[in-house]
């Protein structure tokens, strides 16, 4: 091979490796997601008062990661509900919903600097399995970062159907760790 098409091939070789190393590099180095999980009280149905379960528990899983100059922060609800829920589970809940927010650290209480509501969860919730169980993961808040650490944090609201009430205090949960 002649030296010109020699030295060619190896600078596209040790290219291909350093692109390689670079790509890898990034990724390796992009910042996981930060996590906690933590589970609610259980809370009865007030609408309802016959023989069958109608009681539900909550574990919720706050996240938050920091990349690129932003704060990303989601959540993920998990449930055991009644077991009957899958099959008449419409007329459950009138509104549900995840108040998910992104928090600055601070001494005392840690300022809200964005939020959004998801609302999709009384759907999730009303199309539980069978068993009455099931999930939803809610979208992602995008926040331009400070220095300054943040957290996610969240709570679940809900208005049950036949109560005569809209939503009911919020349900707590811990917030994640800091990123």
């Amino acid at each position: 091979m002649p030296a010109f098409k020699r030295t060619a091939v190896t600078l596209l070789a040790a290219a291909a490796v350093t692109g390689t190393t670079l790509a890898t590099a990034t990724t390796a180095s992009a910042a996981d997601y930060r996590c906690k999980t933590s589970s609610s009280a259980t809370y009865d149905d007030p609408s309802y008062d016959g023989p069958d379960s109608d009681n539900w528990s909550f574990d919720v899983k706050l996240c938050a990661k920091r990349s690129g100059g932003y704060i990303y922060t989601t959540a993920t609800v998990y449930w055991d509900g009644p077991y009957s829920s899958g099959t008449n589970n419409h007329f459950t809940f009138n509104k549900a919903r995840f108040h998910l927010q992104t928090k600055k650290s601070a001494r005392g209480t840690d300022p809200v600097v964005k939020y959004a509501n998801y609302t999709g969860l009384e759907g999730a919730l009303e199309n539980s399995s069978s068993s009455g169980n099931g999930s939803y993961m809610t979208g992602t808040i995008k926040t331009k970062a400070t220095a300054a650490s943040y957290l996610a944090d969240g709570y679940i609201q809900l208005d049950w159907s036949g109560d005569g009430k809209d939503y009911k205090s919020p349900i707590l949960f811990s917030a994640s760790p800091t990123v």
